[in-house]
């Protein structure tokens, strides 16, 4: 008898469950509490017609150099990447930027003083990024397939990111370095904050930053595609609650924060696990603006204007000081502000002048304020006149991102914060982080390992070990 499988969500990580469950003939439903499919891989009009805004999710190191995305045959269900000329650039205030470049050579010679530096810290990484993807895009507590290179990423991730740029002396290659660590919601003076930032780092250089062509929805559209091909099914708009609420399957899979899995799972998990999961509290949060702006953004640091993506903070001491207020509940009053051009690699996303400016600041968890003056601040302090060329602006606060999609608690839309807690024990420290202590039930959201991203590797992990639950006759 065909063994049959429910999996709770349909983001990234739940289709990339489903899909590998098909793949080994498993029967497949897929459970949508949404109208639409997708998570936080939404896209669509915000404002003004034709110009289309991604919803959360935009760029995507991580997707592109995916061990198990890349095995997919998603182009043949309509994704297709799409690069920018510069990966990112991370402006100061004296009209210069870090560039990080797809090419390492140009970002080497970019970096002037530092570009050895930059070599060194991150090349052999990079060098090897294809056969340790494997290994540092999953479980920590088990033993890698190349101990020896995941080793080599281990000690520069499990450093302080404030640390390891200080190892660097141009201010330039400091903020760069410094901006990708903040992608981890996490204080940056602590250990294990630099993980994130090798991680993106070493990815960009291996595959680059691209964007999904037509928007970020189109990656999780073609997993969609696969998995009906394999003949799986996908229901939207059907909220599951309660244990009692799905259909009888051999295998649940939940693409759900660990506080809802365990009011899914009720007295059906054994308290400690139950326990582990309420306790999971976020400490940051993306306060989103989407403008749509007339023209060009007007970057002094005029390099900004051809790099898909642009994070503003200034020095690197200023955003670890900033991080360090978010984590502590404080409010900054000039947040790290990730900005995406994703026009620049697909310019079907705009509409003649018209373009869609997509921008997240970094708040509290649950912060209740208005913060978009102070997004159209940072923005301005590196382009002035920017807040002359907005159009119109769209804002997602914290609590509408967790109404849209009940995973951002509070705003949180990484999962939960990238620390050395989080890194080695996320959502528990155990050999199986995917096991809820309940028999076929696993969880595959981002609060499992390896995090936040559209890479859908915390899918596949879940999957793999459902099929081995599977494969030991336990059902």
């Amino acid at each position: 008898m065909t063994a049959r499988a429910v999996v709770v969500g349909s983001g990234p990580n739940g289709l990339s469950a489903a899909v590998r469950l098909a793949q080994a003939g498993v029967s497949v439903q897929v459970i949508e509490g949404s109208d639409e499919i997708g998570g936080a891989t939404g896209t669509g009009e915000l404002s003004v017609p034709g110009v289309r805004h991604d919803h959360c999710s935009a760029v995507h190191p991580l997707g592109v150099a995916s061990p198990y995305l890349a095995t997919l045959p998603l182009e043949r269900h309509g994704l297709r990447w799409r690069w920018p000329e510069i990966d990112c650039a991370h402006p100061l205030d004296d009209g210069t930027a870090g560039l990080l470049h797809r090419d390492l050579d140009t970002t080497v010679a970019g970096l002037g003083a530092d570009g050895r530096r930059w070599r060194a810290l991150v090349g052999p990484l990079t060098d090897r990024f294809d056969a340790i993807a494997a290994d540092i895009l999953g479980p920590v507590l088990r033993v890698p397939r190349h101990p020896f290179a995941t080793a080599r990423f281990g000690v520069r991730a499990l450093a302080p990111a404030s640390t390891l740029a200080r190892t660097l002396r141009t201010p330039q290659a400091r903020a760069l370095l410094i901006g990708m660590a903040a992608h981890g919601f996490t204080r940056l003076d602590r250990p294990g904050s630099a993980a994130v930032a090798m991680m993106l780092v070493a990815a960009g250089h291996r595959s680059g930053w691209p964007v999904a062509e037509g928007g970020s929805s189109a990656i999780t559209a073609a997993m969609a595609g696969l998995l009906t091909e394999l003949g799986g099914t996908i229901t939207t708009g059907v909220h599951i609650r309660r244990r009692t609420d799905l259909p009888d399957a051999d295998l649940v899979l939940l693409d759900v924060m660990p506080p809802a899995a365990a009011e899914i799972l009720g007295a059906e998990q054994p308290r400690r696990i139950g326990r582990a999961y309420r306790r999971r509290r976020s400490v940051g949060a993306a306060y989103k603006v989407d403008y749509v702006i007339d023209g060009e953004v007007g970057w002094t640091a005029t390099d900004c204007a051809r790099a898909g993506t642009v994070h503003l903070g200034g020095s690197a001491a200023e955003i670890v000081e900033a991080e360090r207020q978010v984590v502590s509940g404080v409010m900054p009053e000039r947040p790290f502000v990730l900005i995406g051009q994703q026009w620049l690699a697909d310019p079907g996303r705009a509409a003649g002048r018209l373009r869609p400016l997509w921008a997240y600041a970094h708040v509290p968890a649950g912060y209740p304020g208005d913060v978009t003056d102070a997004v159209t601040a940072q923005i301005d302090r590196f382009a002035p006149g920017f807040a002359d060329r907005v159009v119109a602006a769209h804002v997602t606060t914290p609590q509408e991102s967790q109404r849209r999609n009940p995973n951002h608690v509070d705003g949180d839309i990484g999962g939960g914060p990238n620390d050395l807690r989080n890194l080695i024990g996320r959502p528990r420290l155990s050999m199986n982080p995917y096991a809820t202590g309940v028999s076929g039930v696993y969880l595959c959201s981002s609060a499992t390992p390896p995090g936040g991203g559209v890479h859908g590797m915390c899918g596949v992990h879940a999957a793999q070990a459902a099929l081995r639950y599977l494969a030991s006759g336990s059902r």
